[in-house]
């Protein structure tokens, strides 16, 4: 602050001067941009938004291409305060930027950011939070630390995503706080919403990554959620999953590697071998405990799946490498055809992916030889791609495949790439290695390599050629001969050093070449060198002790030369050599095994993958790509030996209480369970599925009722649903009657407690869904896989459908009210009222203006309908075919739902076609999204035939449009169904001035508004007929305005509250324009794509 006089004085003394660097673009050291800055500051101070934000659009343009700006602080921290949310935003983005270079002037104003965090808008406060969190000064942790704990409590997600951030950021500043931001993550942890997860989750591995036990209770959420979580929130969450599920789980190749053990002893072995082998393996086999997936386990491998369809490639990479590490044998190749699509990607992916397919292929080599031709070389790869994909072929190679690989390899070494040209040479070594087969193939073909122009490939040759032959010297002494005369050409000192040694070794397969080849060396011995200079004294040596009548004199000289070389090695190497071969009086006693020494016989080296080692190293981290333990790297656990208890991941569920007549139940339906679904993991699983324990009957059930929906949901046709119905009508009907012998006492009873709570099917289904709140949508499975599925899930509903009709504790529905108030805006807007229609048929704008009358529950659709509406769509739940006679349809009555005005009201109308009737219908088992609630209607006790009843639905879809799925249970029979709204009804109609409407469109600006053009045909021209068009798509309030060419329409969804304004305003011709303004962008584009449609000729 103290520079501003002298910065005024400079500028005062420069007046008559002549200035340079006006011109924006000579920029540069000596260019005097104070003018600019002068101007950024009056517009800062000015009392116009407009200005204001024209400014601070100019600033944050400077800090995108690179230039300082933290003159200008001071100015900008003053906005703080400004009331533009616009303006706001930016100053926000600003002060993120510059809080941690200008901490003093930060702390002056964190009062103000401190007020920040009490904004009405939710942006405003994350904002804030953000820009504390910036501040790296030890002296306001304490502030910092309450600022998050409150945040962690907001009412918006996005402000506790912010929380969740600046956790890390505080605990690095201080970690003295550690206990305090464990009870932060630990409320984080149970948020139900996808925006958190990611970000929690980051902090806790950031913080207290040992304290699984803060995992426990939300691992079947997490598991369930990860579907919708954003892609970075994914990777974290799959990282952490498969560090938690290496602690909690068994191997489940455990027993595979103990069945695999010595498999060549039983193929080729007698009759009585076998028979022996047999004994013993029934002997030991009471001792093995056969092996049964945990259903936890298995419920991360189905959740995981379906993202390996990810369009990004971190997650994609990440389903892999949990595969890898968690899934039994049979299903990791899942993995290896999303692997191979990665390969399509940019060279920076390409590179990471590749370095795990070569760790993956040496355990797991069928996984991908059936994609072989995926990882043949393009002329376009660059050297580092070439190299890894040599290295995967190597890996791949077999006696069926070796033919194409070598063909492939034969046209590589033509590549002008050197680099790339020795590592073919050297995979050719390796497979050669590898297969017995085609040993003298690959020798024959790098021998003619020795006659290439290149004398790098010669050199390479030369090498691999040297580690071939020790395998079998003796069959290829013209190889070692054509080598010799090579001495004279190849000029390569590591080729030169693998000839010599060569000679050397075998030098009694060449008795007459070897002493010519050490004369020719002995005399340019000094111009060599020194790992050639090396082999030279090592040739001599063997020589001289196997030949010592011819070379005696050379092997002297050559010991002489190496006496004073320049090089140390050199020296003593000679000085130690010639000691052991010329034995004197001073000599020790191993002069006397200098052959043995020398001449004997060494192993062949063994050619190995330089990725065999690493996968110690969890694949897909940095230090598996290192192949060095990076800073921050967590181990990944070893399997525990004895399974650890299940029951830490239970959620309390009252329900679940077992009398002794549903376990045996339970029993008899785990049996297609495991034998169906589980069976393609290990073959041993259906042996330990007849008698599972209670526990995992327990978690059995929670799992499945998080998984039905993903068959439930997936868009099958009704031909279908009816075959897997009529294979599984046997044992519904042997339950059905199993269910009907319940006493009369227990019905009277379930039916006195319906009456009293109203509630009652809400709790239990919301209860019901605690557990299983979030089904995963595996789109990505098979159709085999998925019929599977809902067939072993059968049994499972129809077991559980008695003991959900028991209402729970209010406690718990309490509960949930206090979860749903979390989905409400942060503030409401002035003079908007909600409307509560008047069941009777009127017209829009008289049912507007009622409010506060009660509705019944059993309104006609004949009577919804008004004269701007039109009729009201109907749907149908339930085929008259499909269900025996009975016939349920559905429409959305536009109506508040009494019991809960969060939610939306559904009228459902069920008609009986048949001759018998139906009794006892209700709602069991809601499958629902997570924060999703369900109201149910009152139990029909009979539906008699030729019947028609109409009750009301009560559905808080926590404004999304994804499907609420559930079951229609009747006393015999369970019908599947699912509810899917439109977008345009999630909302209820308010009334709004014109002026509200300006005043609320003009705080939702920027992402928050969408513009579309159209056009509209002839016949969607007049007043009628757009609102009508408008109004039948959505739930909306008509609102006022003087132009006769713009129609306004306002409403509020009925779970969030969030503020949906929709203009169109028409212009000559039929041109049109669409403005949707909404807090939430998802529901805005969706809005808008309705609309477009339904004024679409």
């Amino acid at each position: 602050m103290s520079a501003g006089p002298t910065y005024n004085e400079e500028k005062g003394s420069s007046l008559g001067e002549p200035e340079y660097g006006h011109d924006p673009a000579s920029g540069g050291i000596f260019s005097s941009d104070y003018k600019r800055h002068d101007d950024l500051k009056e517009m800062l101070d000015s009392n116009k938004d407009s200005l204001k934000l024209e400014a601070m659009k100019r600033i944050v343009a400077m800090i995108a291409r690179g230039k300082n700006a933290s003159e200008l602080f001071p100015a900008v921290v003053k906005n703080v305060a400004c009331k533009n949310i616009e303006v706001k935003k930016l100053v926000y983005v600003y002060l993120v930027r510059y809080a941690e270079e200008q901490q003093d002037l930060a702390l002056l104003s964190i009062s103000t950011f401190q007020r920040g965090l009490k904004d009405p808008n939710q942006l405003i406060r994350a904002s804030a939070l953000r820009v504390l969190s910036s501040i790296r000064v030890t002296i306001i942790v304490p502030i910092m630390m309450l600022a998050i704990k409150e945040a962690a409590s907001d009412m918006s997600p996005y402000v506790r995503k912010t929380a969740a951030h600046a956790i890390p950021k505080l605990y690095s500043l201080d970690q003295d706080q550690k206990d305090q931001l464990i009870e932060v993550i630990e409320k984080l942890l149970a948020d139900k919403t996808t925006l958190v997860a990611g970000s929690v989750v980051m902090a806790f591995e950031e913080v207290c990554p040992e304290r699984i036990d803060l995992i426990h209770k939300n691992y079947r959420k997490l598991c369930n959620l990860l579907i919708d979580v954003e892609e970075w929130g994914q990777v974290v969450i799959i990282n952490m999953l498969t560090r938690y599920a290496r602690t909690q789980f068994l191997n489940p190749n455990h027993n595979e590697s103990l069945l695999e053990d010595n498999p060549d002893k039983a193929f080729y072995g007698s009759d009585e071998e076998e028979s022996k082998q047999e004994e013993m393996d029934e002997a030991a086999l009471p001792k093995r405990k056969p092996y049964v997936m945990d259903p936890d386990h298995r419920l991360l491998l189905r959740n995981t799946k379906p993202l390996l369809q990810s369009r990004n490639a971190a997650v994609v990479m990440a389903v892999a490498q949990l595969y890898f590490h968690l899934a039994p044998k049979a299903e990791v190749g899942v993995i290896a055809k999303a692997l191979v699509r990665l390969l399509r990607s940019h060279s920076e992916v390409q590179f990471v992916v590749l370095q795990n397919v070569a760790s993956m292929s040496i355990k797991r080599r069928g996984m991908f030889e059936p994609h072989l031709k995926s990882f043949y070389i393009r002329s376009t790869d660059p050297t580092q791609i070439k190299v890894l994909k040599l290295e995967v072929l190597t890996n791949l190679a077999s006696e069926t495949n070796i033919s194409t690989i070598l063909r492939e390899f034969q046209t590589y070494i033509k590549s002008q790439d050197k680099d790339f040209v020795a590592a073919t040479i050297q995979a050719i070594g390796r497979c050669a290695t590898n297969i017995d087969e085609v040993r003298d193939t690959c020798l024959n073909g790098l021998v003619q390599l020795l006659s290439n122009r290149d004398v790098l490939v010669v050199a390479e040759s030369v090498v691999v050629i040297k580690k071939l032959l020790q395998m079998q010297p003796s069959q290829h002494s013209d190889i070692i001969r054509h080598m010799a005369k090579l001495i004279d050409n190849i000029m390569v000192p590591m080729a030169r050093a693998s000839i010599l040694w060569l000679i050397g070794e075998y030098c009694e397969h060449v008795p007459k070449i070897a002493p010519d080849v050490l004369r020719k060396m002995a005399k340019s011995f000094t111009n060599e060198e020194d790992i050639v200079k090396l082999q030279i004294i090592n040739l001599a040596a063997k020589l001289y002790l196997t030949n010592s009548k011819q070379t005696k004199l050379l092997t002297q000289y050559v010991l002489n030369l190496a006496k004073y070389d320049q090089n140390y090695d050199i020296r003593d190497r000679a000085r130690f050599i010639r000691q052991l071969i010329v034995p004197t009086e001073k000599s020790g006693v191993l002069s006397k095994y200098a052959k043995k020494l020398f001449l004997a016989q060494k192993p062949a080296p063994v050619l190995e993958s330089s990725f065999k080692d690493r996968d110690h190293f969890q694949l897909g981290s940095l230090s598996h790509l290192l192949n060095s333990k990076a800073g921050g790297y967590q181990e990944l656990p070893d399997w525990p030996e004895a399974a650890p208890d299940p029951s830490v991941r239970n959620v309390e569920v009252p329900e679940w209480t077992k009398p002794s007549g549903r376990e045996k139940r339970k029993e008899k339906v785990e049996k297609p369970f495991y034998s169906d679904s589980e069976g393609e993991s290990e073959p041993t699983e259906s042996a330990d599925s007849q008698s599972p324990t209670a526990s995992e009957c327990e978690s059995l059930s929670e799992i499945e009722s998080g998984c039905d929906a993903d068959s439930d949901e997936e868009t099958k046709s009704d031909t279908e649903r009816k075959k897997k119905k009529a294979g599984k009508e046997k044992s519904r009907k042997r339950e059905g009657s199993e269910d009907s012998g319940r006493s009369e006492g227990e019905e009277k009873k379930v039916k006195k407690q319906n009456q009293e709570e109203e509630s009652g099917p809400s709790s239990s289904s919301s209860s019901s869904s605690s557990s299983s709140s979030d089904s995963s949508s595996d789109n990505s499975s098979s159709e085999s896989e998925s019929e599977e599925d809902s067939e072993s899930d059968t049994g499972k509903k129809t077991r559980r459908k008695s003991s959900t009709t028991k209402p729970p504790p209010r406690a718990l529905k309490a509960k949930q009210k206090e979860i749903s108030l979390l989905d409400l805006d942060d503030f409401g807007s002035p003079s908007v009222l909600q409307t509560s229609p008047s069941p009777n048929s009127m017209s829009k704008s008289l049912n507007l203006d009622l409010h506060g009358l009660t509705l019944s529950d059993t309104t006609q659709p004949s009577e919804v309908s008004s004269p701007s509406l039109g009729g009201v769509k109907t749907y149908e739940l339930l085929h008259r075919i499909t269900g025996e006679g009975l016939s349920v349809e559905y429409y959305f009555n536009r109506q508040p739902f009494s019991p809960d005005p969060a939610m939306v009201s559904v009228q459902m109308q069920f008609t009986n076609t048949s001759e018998m009737e139906f009794k006892n219908l209700h709602i069991s088992e809601p499958k629902l999204q997570a924060g999703m609630r369900m109201h149910g209607f009152k139990e029909i006790e009979v539906l008699q035939p030729g019947e028609v009843i109409t009750d009301t639905l009560g559905i808080d879809f926590c404004d999304s449009t994804q499907a609420a799925n559930f079951q229609l249970c009747s006393q015999a029979r369970q019908f599947y169904m699912s509810i899917q709204p439109p977008v345009g009804e999630l909302m209820m109609p308010v009334f709004m001035t014109e002026n509200s409407f300006r005043k609320e469109q003009g705080k939702l600006m920027g992402m928050n508004e969408i513009n579309e053009k159209l056009t509209l045909p002839e016949k969607c021209r007049s007043d009628q007929a757009i609102v009508q068009r408008v109004m039948s798509t959505a739930n909306l309030g008509r609102v006022p305005c003087g132009l006769d060419n713009e129609y306004r329409f306002a409403a509020r969804t009925v779970s969030g509250g969030a503020l949906v304004l929709i203009a169109l305003v028409t212009k000559d011709g039929g041109a049109a324009q669409l403005t949707v303004n909404c807090e939430k962008m998802v529901i805005g584009t969706m809005m808008v794509k309705d609309i477009m449609q339904a004024l679409a000729p």
